[in-house]
């Protein structure tokens, strides 16, 4: 094997690692509202995986998370498409970078002025409002589908119910207004007090606030929160009559839009790079959490030149600011067990505020991380938090020594049963608790992970409850969840109380859990894969499966190489499945789940006639009667591919109304190009009809 032959494989494997991560981080991040790891870190994940993808071209899949706005997924909430697509930014995090990209743009379209703006670190939102009526509100979720929160923003002050034109420009039909909820940082000190005082947990951040107040399920619990929001762009609409991004936040505001005071027009790059400086400078001297500066190429004929990537537009950038680093003690390094056996060691340290919050812990990942990063108990290190959950520990002041320092001994048992700590194969980086059956760490975490709100969605169910179970051998392993009864929470103190007679009932969260657990049962397929917690299988590996297969029998016994063949799953992922299935307490609680009323099975979707099995399509431009997604839909529907790029295994390639470049790739690689009466013919005949209106 050569040496480049190496390099290719060894890239391969990164770049599945990474792929991994991000779009767990990603998860962590914009479903449960938890993020696992910090901005910072995930920024670098995402840049090496860019890395890779420049050298090795031919890792750039269009499922791969660079050419994705975001991760499908899918919560309680109902899913709304948005009109047009919702695109993320990309980043950079430097001056040098930022010039880089100034050059790009100047080379598209010659010199130009900027809009910029700061980026709110809050929950993106697309508002739609039909002939000036509020008729939906969404989160961006995967960029073209969201979730329906249109109850819950009608509550938020500041965001109009109706649109009214007060100046020139008519407030249009259809009109989609982007912009950002957030939590102003003011108010979160005593929205967190007054969690606290409720014995209920307090967010993390301003950031997770916002989420968290938005995504409540009684829009009256978000009206009770003082969320805002800003607008900084439109979506679809028919003509507005302006020329430039400045003049649609004229407009928007003059409709009765929430408009930032913060923005400013510049002409000349140094001006760009100035206010960048000063924002960061005094980033806590505004109202509401920022991470960095966005800055728009400002004439919008000028942006329509520039066009979009697969994923953010070429005529945007954010800036992104560095994480912000204080110096804390180090008082210990102690190790954790979560769902699946990891052993993870962890910082305690002095209390420290950063970023707005007071941190006391810090993941270090593995053993490995923290002999590289040179971390001694005792030390003085410098922690690093950007308004993130869990903050890093960046490394030692080493001149801060005084000799008592001790170095970190990785437990060569699990802290909580006791059972030796090894790799599961050979290679892995990470020590793992071999006893899933029965160590208590391992069964908590699972039960808390399988009742979040992501997964089931059991009312009550969190750590403390998950522990009393536990604990109080109410359940000595998940597989008699679901036949949870009165009399079996009866023998807990935790889930009961003395009524005025003195005698012993369930509390009302116990009944509450209860409800919950039996209503949990008839939940998708996806979400209860997930809740059986395979090792590499989260809910988008989930979901390909429950799509594929509709039933958990038909899984298990699915052969390798088919579980390998499916989307989204993958030989790794194929691999752990089948070792999950061969151990025999683990199809004990698949029966035992079974035997309580969980079906474990999802309906069959009834498809229609597949005309177009087996076809790629690529579909770009602007069709008039159909959406990109509706497009996109009528030929998956009926058997097709819908692909993101244009190659020569390509069938056809749908071309509308401001095409782009994918019309000019399809002519120079000779593949047949329909337009929309081609295409219509395509949906309504066939291929072979399709080919002969071609050219």
């Amino acid at each position: 094997m050569g040496k480049g032959d190496k390099a290719l494989i060894d890239a391969r494997l990164r770049h599945k690692e990474l792929c991994e991560l991000v779009e767990e981080y990603r998860y962590s991040y914009y479903v449960l509202d938890a993020p696992v790891v910090s901005d910072g870190q995930y920024d670098d994940y995402e840049r090496e995986l860019i890395q890779i993808e420049n050298e090795y071209p031919e890792l750039r899949t269009p499922d791969s998370p660079t050419q994705k706005v975001g991760g499908e997924y899918t919560t309680d909430f109902a899913a709304i498409s948005h009109r047009s697509r919702m695109m993320s930014l990309d980043n950079v995090f430097s001056e040098e970078e930022f010039l880089d990209w100034v050059l790009r743009v100047e080379k598209g379209v010659g010199s130009c002025e900027f809009l910029c703006e700061l980026k709110i670190d809050g929950l993106a939102i697309n508002l739609t409002y039909e002939n000036g009526k509020l008729i939906s509100a969404a989160t961006r979720g995967d960029g073209s589908n969201g979730e329906d929160v249109t109850a819950n923003v009608r509550s938020i002050v500041g965001v109009p119910d109706r649109l009214v034109a007060t100046g020139k420009i008519a407030v249009p039909e259809i009109v989609e207004v982007r912009g950002e909820i957030y939590f102003p940082n003011a108010e979160f000190d005593k929205l967190n007090a007054g969690l606290v005082a409720a014995g209920k947990p307090p967010f993390a951040n301003p950031r997770n606030a916002a989420a968290g107040s938005l995504r409540q399920k009684d829009p009256r619990v978000t009206a009770s929160r003082p969320l805002r929001m800003t607008v900084h762009g439109v979506g679809e609409s028919a003509a507005l009559g302006f020329g430039n991004q400045s003049d649609a936040y004229e407009i928007l505001e003059s409709w009765g839009l929430p408009i930032s005071k913060h923005f400013k027009v510049l002409n000349k790059t140094e001006e760009v790079i100035k206010f960048i400086k000063f924002h960061g400078d005094n980033r806590h001297a505004v109202e509401h959490d920022i991470d960095g500066i966005v800055v728009k190429v400002n004439a919008l004929n000028l942006q329509e030149q520039l066009g979009f990537t697969s994923r953010a537009p070429r005529w945007a950038i954010a800036y992104k600011y560095p994480p912000e680093e204080v110096n804390t003690k180090l008082l210990d390094i102690r190790v954790s067990v979560g769902r699946t056996g990891r052993a993870t060691p962890f910082g305690h340290m002095a209390a420290v505020k950063v970023a707005g919050s007071v941190v006391e812990m810090a993941t270090l990942h593995n053993q490995e991380e923290v002999e590289r990063k040179g971390v001694l108990i005792g030390d003085t290190v410098v922690l690093r938090k950007a308004g993130d959950v869990i903050p890093e520990i960046v490394g030692p002041v080493v001149a801060l020594r005084d000799g008592s320092e001790k170095k970190f001994v990785m437990p060569t048992r699990c802290p909580e049963c006791g059972s030796p700590l090894g790799a599961q194969k050979e290679g892995d980086v990470d020590l793992r608790c071999p006893n899933s059956q029965s160590c208590p760490a391992q069964l908590r975490e699972r039960i808390i992970y399988l009742a979040s709100r992501a997964i089931l969605d059991i009312e009550n169910l969190g750590a403390q409850a998950a522990g009393a179970l536990l604990a109080d051998g109410v359940l000595i392993n998940e597989a008699k969840l679901f036949a949870l009864k009165e009399k079996d929470l009866l023998t807990s103190e935790f889930f009961t109380k003395k009524d005025k007679n003195g005698q012993i009932e369930l509390t009302a969260n116990a009944n509450k859990m209860l409800a919950s657990l039996e209503k949990a049962k008839a939940k998708q397929l996806w979400r209860f894969i997930c809740a059986l917690s395979m090792r590499h299988v989260g809910p988008i590996a989930a979901k390909s499966l429950a799509k594929e297969f509709r039933s958990i029998d038909a899984i298990e016994q699915a052969p390798l190489d088919v579980l390998s063949q499916v989307e989204g799953v993958g030989p790794v992922i194929a691999e752990s499945v089948k070792d999950w299935f061969s151990i025999k307490w683990h199809r004990e609680v698949i029966s035992n789940w079974q035997k309580a009323g969980v079906t474990f099975q999802d309906e069959e979707v009834e498809l229609g006639e597949q005309t177009l099995a087996g076809l790629t399509i690529v579909i770009t431009g602007s069709l008039d009667g159909f959406t990109r997604e509706s497009a996109a839909e009528a030929v998956t529907s009926r058997g097709a591919k819908s692909a993101a790029t244009v190659s020569k295994n390509t069938d056809f390639v749908v071309i509308g109304v401001n095409a782009g470049s994918k019309a000019s790739k399809a002519e120079e690689l000779g593949r047949p190009i329909l337009d929309l009466a081609g295409f219509i013919v395509l949906l309504e005949k066939g291929p072979e009809a399709a080919s002969k209106v071609a050219r």
